[in-house]
């Protein structure tokens, strides 16, 4: 049988190559730390494409605010805020067709080939000075990223057997490889980007997009079976399939040309429209598997659970997303960028909760050991009360610090950095600790589905951290300008509401353990 993985094996591509499997067998030898040598061709695929996404992050929300004369497009804070919300928003949300679209016709392996091909044209077209490129470059990035960033973690499960006990530990190794990219982006593209010039940042995003094609290409031949096909290799079914996914683009095109050009609403009126159509459509969604899902009692209260989790995150990500918005903006604006007479971009500034991640994840994961061996582990929905309030502590921090900058003194760095600390303790706390609860909690029949709910909690609040963005100018602010009472202001706003969240999934902590039916 010609399409028969047992006798044949996939190139990169997808296709046959017709080498017989004792080349696979030698792939399947070679090691990456004692994993499989498939493992470092998708970590530093996945390196290098956060490389290119929070490399060009790093600039967005700057470049868009900075005047025409300095070479940005002189956009007022509140559009760029919109933008930079309803982009990041996109990018997550597009993991679920990308899911999709990989699981029914192409397979993960040219699902994350042709995502990264996509987002490298998207930098690449940022480079191009002109708005509509500009533009351009955006929606490429979000149809990129919602094809790669799904598969390549998907793909990495594939390369251990189900009941390996290295698969855990693969995908902290995989994890590191994020980090790393996050880490070095915002200081090799900040810098060319804020201090050369913008497009180049953009273009060098896109060239770290290439090498991880590059690589991942090269490597290809160490990846096995994974990702190789759909789901089904029927053609009439996977004709069928592609007729859906042209249908859904065709209505999504006209959906967002009534959206964006019939109905002439403004950016931020789209935006908060999309936040309501989020909520609302979650909302129906858990009505709909609460009421209709077939599930027994105690499968109704863990799923109930996880809807009580995903506002949780919401909250969180509502705060923690700002980052590169409204943060990015106080960073630029706001701080003092030197120390000890030495400058640096303010762009810089992204790459801290990174370097904090790398540092503290394997303290972390210590942590949860040796308390869960004390008996004295902390149930799933504290961490995530300990996660909010940390990150409330941290708004406070630098509610502080604006509070300074209302007087006109550019503020110290160090603002920032303990914010940001805090943060990172707050992300460690909640977000792998939630990727692994809904997992847990979710009926095995839909782990699928909640898993693509459990994302749209990040898209819900990126969504919410560009419109916070957004409304930190006013006043006698310039139009790029924020304006320091405003972000006073918002800041106590996003503290109060975090702490706020925490205190009260704390205080509900023991009865959610209850619902959870042993799962912690």
């Amino acid at each position: 049988m010609p399409n028969d993985p047992t006798s044949e094996r996939g190139d990169i591509w997808g296709g046959a190559t017709g080498v017989a499997t004792a080349p696979a067998a030698a792939g399947r030898a070679a090691t990456f730390f004692g994993h499989p040598r498939g493992l470092a061709t998708l970590f530093f695929t996945e390196m290098w494409e956060r490389f290119s996404y929070y490399g060009m992050r790093a600039l967005l929300i700057l470049f868009m605010t900075a005047s025409v004369a300095d070479g940005g497009l002189g956009f007022d804070v509140a559009k760029a805020g919109a933008i930079y919300g309803l982009y990041t928003s996109f990018a997550y949300m597009a993991t679920l067709p990308g899911g999709w679209i990989a699981d029914h016709i192409f397979g993960q392996r040219r699902a994350v080939l042709y995502g990264g091909i996509i987002i490298a044209l998207g930098h690449f077209s940022m480079a191009i000075e002109s708005i509509p490129t500009f533009y351009l470059g955006l929606v490429l990035i979000v149809l990129g990223t919602g094809l790669l960033k799904p598969n390549v973690s998907t793909m990495v499960g594939e390369l251990y057997p189900n009941d390996s006990a290295r698969r855990d530990a693969g995908f902290s190794i995989f994890y590191m490889g994020i980090n790393i990219g996050a880490f070095a982006a915002p200081l090799v593209c900040g810098f060319l980007g804020q201090r050369i010039d913008w497009h180049l940042g953009f273009a060098t995003a896109g060239v770290g997009m290439a090498l991880g094609l590059v690589q991942y290409v090269l490597g290809g031949r160490y990846l096995g079976e994974a990702g190789l096909y759909p789901d089904t290799r029927d053609p009439a079914v996977v004709k069928r399939h592609k007729r859906q996914l042209l249908g859904g683009i065709a209505v999504l095109a006209v959906a967002g040309y009534v959206i964006f050009f019939a109905l002439d609403a403004s950016l931020q009126d789209i935006a908060k429209a999309g936040t309501g159509v989020i909520v609302g459509l979650i909302v129906l969604y858990f009505l709909y598997v609460l009421t209709f899902g077939g599930l027994n009692g105690d499968e109704k209260k863990r799923v109930l659970v996880i809807g009580v989790l995903f506002l949780a995150a919401a909250v969180f990500w509502s705060g923690f997303e700002q980052a590169g918005s409204s943060l990015n903006l106080v960073a630029e604006q706001l701080t003092r960028t030197s120390i000890l007479g030495w400058s640096f971009p303010a762009s810089w500034f992204q790459s801290v909760n990174a370097l904090f991640i790398i540092a503290l994840a394997p303290v972390f994961a210590w942590l949860w050991v040796a308390l869960s061996q004390r008996h004295l582990e902390p149930s799933s929905p504290l961490k995530f009360a300990f996660g909010l309030v940390l990150l409330g502590a941290g708004f406070l921090v630098i509610t502080g610090g604006t509070a300074l900058a209302v007087r006109g003194a550019a503020i110290s760095p160090m603002w920032l950095v303990v914010m940001y600390l805090l943060h990172t303790l707050g992300e460690l706390s909640l977000s792998p600790v939630g990727l692994s609860t809904v997992t847990k909690l979710a009926p095995h029949r839909i782990v699928g589905q909640m898993m693509g709910v459990w994302f749209m909690a990040t898209s819900l609040g990126t969504l919410i951290a560009g419109l916070v963005a957004s409304g930190l100018g006013g006043g006698e602010a310039a139009a790029g300008a924020i304006s320091p009472e405003q972000a006073v202001h918002a800041f106590t706003v996003v503290a109060a509401v975090s702490i706020g969240a925490g205190v009260l999934l704390g205080i509900a902590a023991k009865p959610l353990r209850r619902l959870m039916g042993g799962v912690k």
